[in-house]
């Protein structure tokens, strides 16, 4: 049986830290504040793969009331997240992941952002679609006050 799960996260910016998508450190004036390191990419993946069994949320799992959390990897996360698909006996199909950021323009860090994440997911690349959508200078996102992300993921359960 094919599941599917949908994650979202949002993160405001901060140019106290650097930004890191997808466990990629992308030059910008500003990172994004949080427990971990706010990697919104990641935090996206992770919790579609956790709703994709209805395994509650990044929260549940890792609390940021938590210190052994601070400033942790989202990768190892992920990782982590995984492990929890899987012992349930699921397999990660494939991922389609959208970062919404004014700026900085992404693209040329889109293919690596990929990569690591099929490395921690265990998927070869072409299983793993990570875009970048420009919010247009709308709302928050557009006034470069946070940045977001969203995925979706398929999972095979066996019955």
């Amino acid at each position: 049986m094919n599941r599917v799960g949908l994650g979202f996260d949002l993160h405001p910016t901060t140019p106290e830290r650097p930004l890191i998508l997808g466990g990629v450190a992308v030059p910008a004036e500003r990172g994004l504040a949080g427990h971990s390191d706010a990697d919104v990419l990641s935090h996206a993946v992770a919790e579609a793969l956790l709703g994709a069994l209805a395994l509650g949320d990044l929260g549940r799992h890792f609390p940021d009331s938590d210190p052994r959390y601070r400033g942790v990897s989202s990768l190892r996360l992920l990782g982590e997240v995984l492990a929890l698909v899987t012992a349930r006996g699921a397999r990660l199909i494939n991922v389609d992941a959208t970062v919404i950021a004014q700026s900085p323009r992404l693209g040329p860090w889109l293919p690596e952002m990929a990569k690591r994440l099929a490395e921690t997911l265990r998927v070869d690349p072409e299983r793993v679609s990570v875009k970048a959508k420009s919010p247009e200078g709308l709302g928050l996102l557009g006034r470069q006050e946070g940045i977001a992300a969203m995925a979706v993921v398929s999972v095979e359960v066996a019955e």
